[in-house]
């Protein structure tokens, strides 16, 4: 007798019940958050490019808090270093869950998204590395296109009135979630110049003191929120961008559900916590960073400058490579089978989705060409045009699968026994099939009384005058 053959993976296949119902919960959100988004940096466009401009320089440079504390920062700083750090304490927590129940739980799974995410990155640097080398310009801005900010291409998809399948939706935030460790590491490591060790030592014992807390079980939010803003302020001091305290104690939290629980506590922290950082911290920082001056003088200099063009590639080109191939690799390599229902042109459509590069990319050229407003300013207009170019592809990409993708999303939503779950879920439930064998043959039973009903009208039809 023949040894069975090895079942072939399936990639972008159907997600399990409990993970479509957390992905729908948290996309839901995510895309409110990426339409404010966009409102923002709108807003912020027009604030800085009107004759009102002034007033914006002035509130994004006025400074305010305990300067003994070294917290007397500007509008702008705060939004950058103190509401953004709501921003990576929110993907610290998807991250933990990610790794603990989600897509990268199981090594096998996690290969394609990770490798994915991965070859996301390190295509578009080496396009900048490759322009800018080419040009005479700074590598200081490497990292600007490697991000991929997972709320503005939800807004994205919200705005050109298209539904992507869940499987799709799951594999663009878990790349973006890969994207932000990887962000994550890059600002701790890249961005890091002086440490004051003191500071950092405190932080520390604050996160452990954090941890701590966590493990024994302790509740309360006057607790946890006070002990925060300590960690997150000693962090700043110490040199290491202060948004890493936000990650690091969003990555203690707990995330696997014990048998009394209907959530884990980061997952209900996270539930509390994301319209705050989708609906408040992120648009609050856009706003104050998204405010550059446009010109056509400086549309040209974007295509011109080897920094700027080598952003704008890297965001519309390198990631779609990079995202793309590095998914057709893994596949080819570890021999999984694209869900029969998707084809690799939905892979490329999502590739090109990744290339909006916003929140963290603003951060990252914020830093990586501080002391230089000029160039600064540049790259932030440089990553609006590559996210706008980006964008543009990918409803484009998108719009031609679109009757596809309704049909599929109809197929995943389907309720006919109105029990709360999709049918598509419950094939193998006895129960469902006995549920819907009742439904039908009430259905039956009320065609055939109006079958009768119709015959009796017309034999009293026939009837003389």
């Amino acid at each position: 007798m023949a040894a069975p053959k090895n079942r072939r993976s399936v990639f972008l296949g159907r997600l399990p019940l409990p993970e479509r119902n957390y992905l729908a919960d948290a996309l839901r959100t995510e895309t409110v958050g990426g339409v404010l988004l966009l409102i923002a940096a709108v807003a912020a466009l027009i604030w800085a490019n009107t004759p009102l401009r002034g007033s914006y320089q002035s509130v994004s440079s006025f400074h305010f808090g305990p300067g003994s504390l070294g917290l007397n920062l500007s509008v702008q700083h705060w939004a950058a270093d103190g509401l953004l750090a709501v921003f990576f304490f929110v993907a610290g927590i998807e991250l933990k869950r990610e790794l603990v129940a989600g897509e990268l739980r199981d090594p096998k799974a996690a290969v394609l998204p990770v490798v994915a995410a991965v070859c996301g990155m390190a295509v578009p640097a080496l396009v900048y590395f490759t322009v800018v080398t080419t040009g005479g310009g700074s590598t200081a801005g490497w990292a600007v296109p490697t991000a991929t900010d997972i709320a503005f291409a939800l807004a994205v998809l919200a705005v050109i009135g298209t539904s992507l399948p869940s499987a799709l939706r799951a594999f663009l935030l878990t790349l973006a979630v890969v994207d932000d460790l990887f962000a994550i590491l890059i600002i701790a490591v890249f961005f890091t110049q002086q440490l004051n060790f003191a500071a950092l030592g405190f932080a520390v014992l604050g996160l452990a003191v954090f941890w701590l807390l966590l493990r024994k079980g302790v509740r309360g939010w006057y607790v946890y929120v006070p002990l925060g803003i300590v960690n997150w302020a000693l962090m700043y001091n110490s040199g290491v961008h202060a948004t890493i305290a936000g990650v690091a104690m969003g990555l203690m939290l707990r995330c696997t559900r014990h048998e009394d629980e209907a959530h884990s506590p980061g997952e209900h922290i996270e539930h509390l916590v994301r319209p705050l950082s989708a609906g408040l911290a992120v648009p609050l920082f856009a706003l104050f960073s998204a405010g550059v001056a446009i010109s056509g003088g400086a549309l040209s200099d974007v295509f011109t400058r080897p920094e700027t063009l080598g952003v704008v590639l890297g965001l519309v080109v390198g990631k779609a490579i990079g995202v793309f191939g590095g998914t057709w690799l893994a596949a080819r390599f570890t021999k999984a089978e694209l869900n029969p229902d998707l084809k690799w042109p939905d892979v490329l459509a999502v590739a090109s989705l990744a290339g909006i590069g916003f929140t963290v990319s603003l951060l990252i050229g914020e830093l990586a060409f501080k002391g230089n407003q000029l160039l600064t300013d540049e790259i932030k207009a440089s990553v609006l045009v590559g996210s706008l170019i980006a964008a543009v592809l990918a409803s484009v990409l998108l719009k031609l699968r679109d009757n596809k993708y309704k049909k599929l999303c109809a197929e995943e939503d389907l309720d006919e026994d109105h029990d709360g779950i999709p049918d598509i879920y419950e094939q193998d439930n006895p129960a469902y099939h006995l549920r819907m064998a009742a439904i039908l043959e009430a259905k039956a039973a009320e065609h055939r009384r109006l079958a009768e009903v119709a015959a009796g009208r017309t034999t009293g039809d026939d009837g003389p005058a």
